[in-house]
């Protein structure tokens, strides 16, 4: 089914020639990084996580979000998710694809990615965490794949596909619960080390990662003759409506534990985000405009009116994913380590090569989804295409 990625417009070519060109750039960067080292990156002694990291963790939970839709497709028999299934699936595969490349950019040396595998060590999260993203992006190819082609072929999926499927949607969430032991498991980080940790990962994916589906069904009833349907749409709005109330409610609950509790180690992190801590506060505008935006997209979800419309319901789920990635993203891992166990405070910015090379890494990303979308809407229009035929046939 590759071929159908090599049939399209100029609009299409153009678009992954603009990919590839950004890949480019970015790659001559990451040439520099690898020659020079991780100085070039605003990455420090007291900051070794950063921009990269930052990435990976928000996308782990894109790639895990897609089993709002298969859940249901599945399990529930929600036959209406039929026709976007393949599409979660498929946003799986280029999220993980981009998480590892994010891992790979920020060891500095690739080659020390082997060493998770050369020398296993099962009491390490790092290593379960190399398993569960593998694991899951292995599932979602082969499930992915398979269902598609029986679909072109107009035929049921070979009965050793639905043990897999099963698989992946108790995967799906493993991916970001390992992904949030990686922190809580700090002792020395009071930020991280909560046991809400897991389930405030999980929130705010199941809320990023069906929004940005809704934005990717939108936009390609634009561009093809495939519609992925209004109530399917209306569907994945509702489940991204509970989800990112959720998650802004695990966020309010633990400021009242830590400021009811008054632990200074604890406070101080959140200090830092939301008002700044001894004259720095490089990332407080960030975090209010994550808030803001968090809580606009709540009100606007939980009017049906203003859900329903889709148009308002595009700007909400853009304001969403932004506020979830500031949150998640920039705010988690840079709030864990400002300020450090000593209690000073060393600030973090990306620099220009660390957000080049970032740029490059969602190209790749976009350009994997661009090639499994073509593919999938290709043979969607093309069964599409066979059944009215046998229609007006029939008629």
């Amino acid at each position: 089914m590759l071929e159908l990625a090599l049939k399209g417009d100029k609009k299409y070519w153009g678009w992954v020639i603009a990919l590839l060109a950004v890949i480019g750039v970015a790659f001559a960067v990451y040439l520099k990084q690898l020659d020079f080292g991780l100085g070039i990156t605003g990455m420090s002694r007291d900051v070794s996580w950063g921009f990269y990291i930052a990435q990976f963790t928000f996308l782990v939970g894109v790639a895990a979000g897609g089993v709002m839709v298969v859940l249901p497709r599945y399990l529930h028999d929600y036959k209406a998710f039929g026709r976007i299934t393949i599409l979660g699936e498929f946003l799986a595969i280029a999220a993980v694809v981009m998480c590892l490349l994010f891992i790979i950019a920020d060891l500095g040396q690739p080659m020390r990615a082997f060493n998770v595998i050369l020398y296993p060590t099962p009491g390490s999260v790092l290593f379960w965490d190399m398993i569960v993203l593998n694991g899951y992006l292995l599932l979602n190819i082969v499930i992915g794949w398979n269902v598609l082609e029986a679909e072109r072929n107009n035929i049921h999926y070979a009965p050793w596909v639905k043990p897999l499927i099963i698989t992946s949607i108790i995967w799906a969430p493993a991916i970001h619960t390992v992904t949030a032991f990686l922190y809580c498991g700090l002792p020395g980080r009071g930020f991280w080390m909560t046991a809400i940790l897991a389930p405030r990962f999980l929130a705010s994916a199941f809320a990023a990662g069906p929004a940005l589906l809704i934005l990717l069904c939108l936009i390609i009833r634009k561009v093809t003759k495939f519609d992925p349907g209004k109530e399917q749409i209306q569907s994945l709005a509702k489940i991204v409506t509970y989800a990112i109330i959720i998650n802004v409610f695990f966020l309010l609950c633990e400021v009242f534990v830590v400021f009811y509790s008054r632990i200074p180690s604890h406070m101080s992190h959140l200090q830092y985000l939301f008002v700044g801590l001894h004259g720095h506060g490089a990332l407080v505008p960030w975090m209010w405009t994550s808030m803001t935006l968090m809580a606009t997209s709540i009100v606007l979800l939980v009017i049906p009116a203003a859900r329903k419309n889709e148009s308002i319901l595009a700007f909400t789920c853009v304001i969403l994913f932004i506020g979830t990635w500031i949150d998640k993203g920039m705010g988690m891992i840079s709030g864990g380590f400002v300020p450090n166990p000593l209690h000073h405070v060393t600030e973090y910015m990306p620099t220009l090569p660390e957000i080049l090379i970032t740029l490059g890494v969602y190209a790749t990303g976009l350009l994997v989804l661009t090639i499994l979308f073509k593919v999938a809407v290709s043979v969607k229009e093309e069964v599409s295409g066979v059944k009215d035929t046998c229609e007006s046939c029939e008629a």
